[in-house]
């Protein structure tokens, strides 16, 4: 079977606070699904209003989607690479499992182009030279204070927002030249986070699938672990970006699933010791 040996783990015990910790990382992991889809359902209520096209949707909801397919992607390449025996993943499960990764990767590429949807909203913007904001209120305007998040105009926010102003075209929706570059540098972050994740998963899609053909080379290995070495540079840079920015539940959601896909790696590591050692079970 594909789990940890005793090359990893000393004892039983250590296995077992092992496998819990894992497994409620991926709890944790599942349960920022909802608080994404609260975060972008408050913010939906400033932005589209009524029925939903397609392209509003994964615009509207690019995170929970987002985050949704890869948490069920995590949960598959758990089972294939620690659950399952290696002879058990042949036929019809074997085309069920590939069958619901792709429906994943489609899900996945689908909120990507939704985080390149609202980073290119954000450059659609009108300058609003000498607008006073205050004259606004009542007219059922929104005000930018961060990527996601928004207020209503009122007569206390409004007198704030200077005379460097711009709207966001399409609609009712002002910002402060600052705040704007800002939500900019985060969606751009948002862009870099899903591209590498993409990248990470392509890797482990090569790695799963010579794995079980049996045609991991050491050379590929080395290639394999190069890669994934940028990539999770890239991952971590992000996540201690969201940090300062005081994205809290970016930094939060970035930083477990970089722990996650270390349980992941040492899954991996250890299939393929053991079938290197002819330790899988046929």
């Amino acid at each position: 079977m594909n789990q940890p040996s005793t090359s990893l783990f000393a004892t039983d015990r250590r296995y077992r606070l092992f496998t819990g910790v894992k497994y409620l990382t991926y709890a944790l992991l599942s349960i920022n699904v909802y608080l994404f889809l609260q975060e972008e359902m408050s913010a939906l209520s400033f932005t589209y209003a009524g029925a939903l096209e397609p392209g509003q949707i994964v615009q509207s909801f690019a995170a929970t989607i987002d985050t949704g397919a890869w948490v069920l992607l995590l949960l598959l390449f758990e089972l294939e690479t620690s659950v399952l025996d290696d002879s058990k993943i042949r036929g019809a499960l074997k085309l069920f499992l590939h069958g619901i990764r792709g429906l994943c990767y489609i899900a996945i590429a689908y909120a990507f182009s939704g985080y390149y949807a609202e980073l290119v909203t954000l450059y659609e913007v009108s300058l609003q030279p000498g607008l006073d904001a205050c004259s606004l209120v009542g007219q059922n305007f929104s005000q930018l204070v961060d990527l996601d998040d928004y207020v209503l105009l009122d007569s206390d926010n409004c007198a704030a927002m200077g005379t460097q102003i711009v709207r966001l075209t399409g609609f009712d929706i002002i910002a402060q030249s600052d705040t704007l570059r800002a939500a900019r540098l985060l969606a751009w972050t948002d862009i870099v986070n899903a591209a590498a994740w993409i990248g990470v998963v392509i890797v482990l899609e090569i790695e799963v699938r010579l794995q079980l053909r049996g045609g991991m080379s050491g050379k590929i290995m080395q290639v394999n672990k190069v890669v994934k070495l940028v990539l999770y540079a890239l991952l971590l840079l992000a996540a201690v970006y969201w940090g300062f920015a005081g994205s809290f539940l970016d930094f939060w959601d970035a930083s477990l699933w970089l722990f996650a896909f270390i349980f992941i790696e040492l899954n991996v590591f250890e299939w393929q010791h053991e079938t290197s050692q002819g330790l899988v079970s046929e």
